[in-house]
């Protein structure tokens, strides 16, 4: 797989938990040459400085900036207006901004900056190339900018209204979270069950990687669930005791709705 062909540099504002994954993704899938990027960070992070070893930029004067074919916007969502704003000056007018974060709208970026905007919002899995992402602009350009930075990392899934970039964020974005959570909850049932709590945990960590090599086959989720689930056999036991209390449902449901709800109110 052959490294990007020097188009313009790749700024990435913010290094933290999103932006670090951003990055580690974009040198293990060779996305962008490190010479190509630049990592604008105010705190020394472990990936910016991997990155600087094999040739990116950290924190260059401002000129540098000049060279920006895109930004990506990895800072905390409070945080980037007061982030961009010494950048601007610096920017071409033909450099696409590209936001990864929560409840800002695209419309809130473009104003303040006078430039085109997409907004993605990936999985911290984009790290090994296995991440999935949902991607919206009103400008075509700026969409197909934001999906070559992200295809060979994620499954990028369009959508087709920004306001279903809240929904995507919980369902995506967050959802790995809420996955983890209950594979631990699962750990622990199984300490109850009278399990170690190092097997208990190893097993339920076990049964994770195998869900994911399922759902990776593209199957429907029914198939996969019923290739698992034999009429009459322990799991279709378990799948009913879950339907019956509908607890998951309500579990999935409250998660969702209070992500997105946390998304409208950071959007203010």
């Amino acid at each position: 797989m052959s490294q990007s062909s020097g188009n313009g540099a790749v700024v990435l504002v913010g290094c933290g938990r999103l932006g670090s994954a951003i990055l580690e993704g974009w040198l293990a899938t060779e996305t962008v040459a490190p010479a190509e990027l630049i990592i604008v960070t105010p705190s020394q992070k472990p990936a910016a400085e991997a990155a600087r070893a094999l040739g990116a930029r950290v924190n260059p004067h401002g000129a540098a900036l000049a060279e920006a074919r895109a930004v990506v916007l990895a800072v905390k969502p409070a945080n980037w207006r007061e982030a961009l704003r010494p950048l601007l000056p610096h920017l071409a007018q033909s450099a696409v901004l590209i936001s990864v974060m929560a409840g800002v709208r695209a419309g809130e970026i473009a104003e303040a900056s006078t430039r085109s905007v997409a907004r993605v919002m990936p999985t911290t899995g984009v790290a090994q190339g296995r991440g999935v992402a949902a991607l919206w602009s009103a400008d075509v350009e700026a969409r197909e900018t934001a999906r070559a930075l992200f295809a060979r990392m994620a499954d990028v899934v369009d959508l087709e209204r920004e306001a279903q970039m809240d929904a995507a964020t919980a369902v995506a974005g967050s959802a790995p979270a809420f996955i983890h959570a209950f594979v631990q909850a699962l750990a622990r049932a199984g300490e109850t069950q009278g399990l170690s709590s190092e097997a208990a945990e190893r097993l339920a960590r076990g049964a994770l990687r195998s869900a994911g090599a399922g759902a990776e086959t593209g199957e429907p989720l029914e198939a996969l669930i019923a290739r698992i689930a034999s009429p009459g056999g322990t799991t279709q036991a378990g799948l009913e005791a879950m339907a019956a209390a509908g607890d998951l449902d309500r579990a999935a449901e409250a998660a969702v709705e209070a992500a997105v709800r946390r998304a409208q109110a950071i959007s203010g």
